[in-house]
């Protein structure tokens, strides 16, 4: 979720190349309107678009399947085909479904809407059984820049959260010209491993504590049980966020995803690696050892941060500002959690289509 770098610093303040392979690489602003029970700090927008209320829809109709680097890739499509793109992705313990109320909004502004599977989720899977089931934060941004190349499409508009903000601000940091411009909740998201060796404030580290159960084959075994792993998950989504009142169907066809096979590896490694208790591979050594620096995005970005969520720092966006050097602008959304798009699909959407008119 959260770089522990970023929230471990905001803790310590407050409280609580174009196409690059597998083997190398207007109108006048108004106020935008925040749905129901949320608002935003700042804000203006191209146009706003209609408040719709969380879990109007519920499916996105056929699937789509493309081979893409490592992968073939289930991913679902809204919108018309030569619309510009937006590209939506998802986090852990979730997937396509955060984005299933965001989707019919941006194309009923003309946008082509992709939203993927990421790899151990849902219809995506590798092509081949030997390949090392990796979850590093290198190998993750790069899937989507294969989905890119796959569906011919050179520059797109990201949005994501959670695991998905972390690969799109990947993405605008190394290749800011396949990026138009960026949604990042929760903010400057890229991990550094070695940074992540230092101690956090007890009570950030209480928040961590299914990281550090993955870290354990104990954990790894509650992953891999079906039951467990759908428990787990369900607790995950309650605790980070408390004021969304899902319903048991709304999380059963998220957890559909989570029968992967591969799901209980990418899940574990990707925590492991995090932490530093599991290699990568050395074919990403060289977009890792950059992302270690903390490189800046220059792209337009909107960064979200959900108010209710247990890994927003304090500060309003202050801890991660300097990354971001190009037009940019900070919403904080009161009374949201973790899940953001799909707790407020209306604000989600809106920052798209703001960030769009930067």
């Amino acid at each position: 979720m959260i770089n522990r770098r970023t929230f471990g610093k905001a803790m310590a303040l407050g409280a609580g190349a174009a196409a690059v392979s597998l083997t190398g690489p207007q109108t006048s602003p108004v106020v935008a309107a925040p749905r129901s029970g949320a608002s935003t700090s700042g804000g203006t927008s191209a146009s706003a678009l209609p408040d719709i209320a969380p879990g109007t829809h519920t499916t996105f109709g056929r699937m789509r399947h493309v081979t893409a680097g490592l992968l073939n890739v289930g991913y679902a499509e809204v919108g018309p085909a030569h619309g510009p793109v937006v590209i939506c992705l998802h986090g852990w313990p979730y997937d396509i479904h955060s984005f299933v109320d965001v989707a019919p909004l941006l194309a009923s502004r003309g946008y082509r809407v992709i939203v993927p599977y990421l790899r151990g989720h849902g219809s995506t899977r590798f092509r081949s059984a030997t390949t090392f089931r990796n979850a590093q934060q290198s190998a993750v941004a790069l899937d989507i820049i294969a989905l890119m190349d796959a569906l011919g499409i050179h520059r797109a508009v990201l949005a994501g959260f959670d695991w998905g903000s972390r690969t799109a601000d990947i993405i605008a940091a190394l290749w800011p010209e396949r990026v138009k411009a960026l949604v990042s909740v929760s903010g400057y998201l890229i991990t550094n491993v070695e940074a992540q060796q230092e101690p956090l404030p007890a009570r950030a580290e209480h928040t961590w504590w299914y990281q550090y159960y993955f870290s354990t084959e104990r954990g790894r075994r509650a992953m891999e049980d079906r039951d467990k792993r759908r428990e787990l998950c369900r607790l995950v989504w309650e605790t980070v966020s408390p004021t969304w009142d899902f319903d048991d169907a709304t999380f059963a066809r998220t957890a559909t995803a989570f029968e992967n096979p591969d799901y209980a590896d990418i899940v574990i490694h990707n925590y492991r690696w995090r932490l530093g208790l599991a290699d990568g591979e050395r074919r990403y050594d060289r977009y890792e050892k950059r992302l270690a620096g903390r490189p800046v995005i220059t792209v337009p970005t909107i960064t979200l941060d959900p108010e209710r969520d247990p890994f927003t720092a304090p500060g309003n966006g202050a801890s991660y500002r300097d990354r971001f050097t190009g037009a940019y602008e900070h919403r904080t959304l009161t009374g949201i959690g973790h899940n953001l798009p799909q707790e407020a699909p209306t604000a989600f959407a809106q920052a798209v289509v703001d960030v769009d008119h930067f």
